[in-house]
């Protein structure tokens, strides 16, 4: 497991960052299969973080959707219509789940995702803004819904 030196207290203040998107690039969101994975930058301009979105081949229903800080430390990462997840302590937490960053084993513990987070996951593109919300993304990218939205 990758060894990122960060603490969760400087870790958790990653995740409480405001964040912008660092231009006015046009993004379009990802049918089938695809990802991409887009530069964000905190309001302060000081880090840089990353926000990937996927989406499953075969199962339309599967994606996730993760922030990275210093463009490679997993933060925050929600896993929707995929398989349970199994945590470092053998408990299997369902889907959908969210992964946060824990110090000492980065992005290996999930949380069942809250719905007072997350409204609505039949519908991935509701589940994109929530996504945006729960990580304090303030200004957000300029991503297009596509019909797999």
């Amino acid at each position: 497991m990758p060894n990122y030196h960060l603490t969760q207290s400087e870790a958790d203040a990653l995740i409480a960052l405001e964040k912008r998107r660092v231009d006015d690039k046009r993004w379009l969101y990802p049918g089938m299969g695809g990802g991409v994975s887009i530069p964000l930058v905190s309001t302060d301009g000081r880090e840089q973080f990353m926000l990937d979105l996927r989406r499953g081949r075969i199962n339309l229903a599967k994606g996730s959707y993760q922030n990275r800080g210093r463009r490679v430390v997993p933060l925050v990462r929600l896993c929707f219509g995929g398989a349970p997840h199994r945590n470092p302590d053998d408990a299997e937490i369902g889907t959908p789940h969210v992964h946060l960053f824990r110090e000492g084993y980065a992005d290996k513990w999930a949380f069942p995702a809250q719905v007072d987070h997350f409204t609505n996951f039949a519908d991935h593109w509701q589940t994109y803004q929530d996504f945006l919300k729960y990580c304090n993304i303030v200004e957000p990218p300029n991503v297009k819904r596509g019909l797999a939205a």
